[in-house]
């Protein structure tokens, strides 16, 4: 079973400084039948104007991934990281028993665009915990692995059964994903255009999958993809 996500069905937030696009509801969009999905429960599409951002503001009990994938944004959290990500790069806060962070845009010229990913963890009350991975460099036509629930293979490790992948592919490049038995997948196309089991999407479509057992993937252009292997 293959549902469709539309990208222009998306929620969508026009503040002036920020255009946002909301997958699953989120802030003031609500729609009961996209609240989540397993335990994603957020991929916001942001564009945060130049010298823009969000202040320091807090959150706990929840996964939160930022990947970046133009311009630049600078990070600060009350646990002492101060970082700017750039583009290719992935960012994890665990805000577990509870951070303050700020997200702003520090160029005067160019806007940042980038994917901001919450998910449920399997536990709450941990401790909170920061890290990054690089993916500028990432090998076109394969799935890397970016998250999982032990760290395996490189990963950075998270709170939750939640594998996640990046894939990159120029056009008429294929991958193939074998989804395991009582597994789930949502597939977000970051940019680009690509086909999966023979469905075209577009840059802010996606899909979610189930009781499916392969994933077929297909880059009609150049076209990154995250793709979430669930429990």
């Amino acid at each position: 079973m293959i549902i469709t996500r539309k990208a222009n069905e998306r929620g969508h937030a026009e503040h002036g400084w920020l255009d946002t696009y909301h997958t699953f509801s989120f802030a003031d969009y609500h729609d009961p039948k996209w609240m989540g999905f397993r335990s994603l429960r957020v991929i916001n599409d942001d564009l945060v104007l130049p010298r823009a951002g969000f202040g320091m503001h807090p959150h706990r009990d929840m996964e939160i991934i930022t990947y970046i994938l133009s311009g630049q944004l600078a990070h600060q959290d009350s646990m002492g990281n101060g970082r700017v990500i750039t583009p290719g790069e992935f960012q994890y806060m665990s805000a577990g028993t509870g951070v303050l962070h700020s997200e702003q845009n520090p160029s005067g010229t160019e806007a940042v665009h980038l994917l901001q990913i919450w998910i449920q963890p399997d536990a709450n009350g941990v401790t909170p915990h920061y890290a990054e991975k690089s993916m500028k460099d990432a090998q076109t036509g394969k799935l890397h692995l970016i998250t999982s629930k032990t760290g395996r293979d490189g990963s950075i490790a998270i709170h939750q059964d939640a594998d996640l992948y990046l894939g990159k592919l120029d056009a008429n490049q294929s991958l193939t994903h074998t989804l395991a038995p009582g597994r789930h997948a949502w597939l977000h196309v970051a940019e680009g255009e690509v086909t999966l089991n023979g469905q075209t999407l577009s840059g802010g479509d996606a899909v979610a999958v189930a009781d499916e057992s392969q994933l077929d993937l297909r880059g009609q252009k150049a076209s990154q993809v995250l793709l979430f292997d669930l429990n």
